[in-house]
């Protein structure tokens, strides 16, 4: 297993080097330019869409389906943009900068408490894909949740999955969430920094960050729930985590749109499912390999656990999440979720059938 760990671990180093697209989105719908990296060459209709890391494995269905060419093969121009943490890309779909975020689903609970209507239209995964990993430093002192207390724990940002699911944990085991310090330290090489100085004891992330800090001997893995059992494990149940989610009013009035969409997503989960990692690795942009394409191909197989193949909410999942937020999250512990409209299976029921 050490052997393994660090294979994909050399695999994914490289690719903390990559730059993410990052933009500053005009409310657009409807616009044919194509001004972002990830745009689709300015044919057919303009769509936004706001990715929280676009090079993240847990988000890789975005940059896959614009390189299969299945969005431009529905008659769209997606122009995937990036921001470095989930919440951010929420905030950008909310104030109507972009007409879809790719996040995770618990951000369309957390904004129903909020007066907010949004819905997942193609769920892509059934686990977080997260890891809760701690420093080589504090191995000793934090063998499991317990052991929170008073410890400096690091997230992509407040407000975000991760925070989320760091606080249940807590929770879950005993910690009040006053009772350690979440450190908002993004992904990569500014989580890696945090952890080698001592600005963290640990904290939660994904690959390639996971990987590289094995690599780097930073530090161990406490909890992965990068697959369904893992996801089980720590939280319960399937975590349906990266989605594409919308403003339910946006949905509504653009209803063949958002159909083009879960058509073009659908297609690549189901064309993920039925290729090896190494043929969605040549598939990928040619820098996010590093010159590498075996190794990264090793890297992206060790997530694929995580997704979905037909963009179909997995039974239970929403529950598990409401489960999980309620356990911490006052506002939501005691509000009426209403599931059925954080989620729609409409658009991906017509893309499979």
């Amino acid at each position: 297993m050490r052997q393994s760990a660090r294979f994909i671990a050399s695999a994914a180093a490289g690719l903390l080097a990559l730059s993410s697209l990052t933009a500053c989105a005009n409310d657009a719908a409807g616009s044919t330019a194509d001004t972002g990296s990830g745009g689709g060459g300015g044919k057919g209709e303009h769509v936004k869409i706001m990715v929280g890391g676009l090079d993240k494995v847990i988000y890789m269905p975005a940059m896959l389906t614009q390189r299969l060419g299945y969005f431009s093969a529905e008659g769209l121009d997606v122009e995937l943009l990036s921001e470095p943490a989930g919440v951010q890309a929420e905030t950008a779909l909310v104030s109507g900068q972009v007409q879809g975020a790719v996040g995770f689903y618990d951000h369309t609970l957390d904004l129903q408490v909020k007066g907010k209507s949004v819905e997942s239209v193609v769920q892509f995964s059934r686990a977080p894909g997260e890891v809760e990993v701690v420093s080589d430093k504090a191995a000793d002192k934090i063998t499991s949740p317990k052991d929170f207390k008073g410890k400096k724990l690091g997230i992509t940002g407040l407000g975000s999955s991760t925070d989320f699911l760091t606080k249940y944990l807590a929770v879950k085991n005993g910690v009040k969430v006053s009772e350690f310090t979440p450190v908002a330290v993004g992904a990569g090489p500014t989580f890696i920094s945090a952890l080698q100085k001592g600005s963290i004891d640990g904290g939660m992330t994904t690959d390639p960050t996971v990987a590289t800090i094995l690599d780097k001997k930073a530090g161990t893995v406490l909890l992965d729930m990068r697959t369904p059992q893992g996801s089980l494990e720590a939280l319960g149940g399937p975590y349906p985590s990266s989605s594409l989610y919308m403003q339910t009013d946006w949905v509504n009035s653009h209803k063949e749109t958002v159909q083009k969409l879960a058509n073009a997503f659908v297609k690549t989960l189901k064309w993920m499912s039925t290729h090896s990692a190494t043929e969605i690795a040549d598939k990928m942009p040619a820098d996010y390999s590093q010159g590498n394409k075996f190794l990264y191909a090793a890297a992206i197989k060790s997530t694929l656990p995580m997704f979905t193949e037909d963009g179909v909410m997995p039974k239970n999942g929403p529950e598990t999440v409401e489960k999980v937020l309620k356990a911490f999250n006052p506002s939501i512990k005691n509000a009426k979720v209403d599931l059925a409209k954080t989620y729609t299976t409409e658009f991906v029921e017509k893309a499979t059938g």
